[in-house]
Formats: structure tokens, sequence, C-alpha cells
């Protein structure tokens, strides 16, 4: 199993913005997809956006698309995901994934709480 730390969770009000850190090991990116999902209270795990080990090419949600966006820093070995314009529906535990979903890569997870 890879080893995945999130950071740059908190609280934030509407309308603000947050940027994710997702730690990867050396040469992860090379080889994996990198996502982004988050769980809702009450709510399964849904994907927001990842980034591919290929090319860079991304993919959104619709739910977020035009206000996040995913980046990579392959010398830093870190996956970004900046937040703008949060809604209170965006508020979730947000996990990175290398991978996929069905290869049991996952970050411990932080918190984003979008409230006033």
């Amino acid at each position: 199993q890879l080893q995945l730390v999130e950071s740059g969770g908190g609280l934030v009000q509407p309308g603000g913005s947050l940027r994710l850190s997702c730690a990867v090991p050396r040469f992860t990116l090379d080889y994996y997809n990198i996502g982004w999902f988050r769980q809702a209270p009450g709510k399964e795990r849904e994907g927001v956006s990842c980034i591919s080990a290929n090319d860079g090419s991304t993919y959104y949600a619709d739910s977020v698309k035009g206000r996040f966006t995913i980046s990579r820093d392959n010398a830093k070995n870190l996956v970004y995901l900046q937040m703008n314009s949060l809604k209170p529906e965006d508020t979730a535990v947000y996990y990175c994934n290398a991978g996929g979903p069905s290869s049991g890569n996952w970050g411990q997870g932080t918190q984003v709480t979008v409230s006033s």
C-alpha cells in the first residue's frame, strides 16, 4: 500500500477558498493516476477530480467544475486541489487516492467545513 498524506483542510466561509495537498511517495506520480474523493456525513464517497499520470489530463465532477482545480508537482511529489467559491455542500472529508478506488491506496483524509 502506498502512503498518502492529505493536508490543508479547515473551516471556511461560503465563497472562500482552500488548497488541499496530497503528499505521495517518490515516483508515484509517474505511474499512478491521482484522484480526490470526498465523503459527507451520511453519504457515500464520491469522486471529485483526478489527474492522469500519463499526460496530466484532468477530470472534474459536474458539482465542482469551474470551481476546483487539480494540479501536481512531480518534483515535490505533491498533488493539489485548489477549491474556490466553496459552498456548504462541499463540506466533507476529502481523501486522495492513487490508482483508483479498488487499489486500497488512500490517505487518512482531511476535513473541509464550509459554514458561516
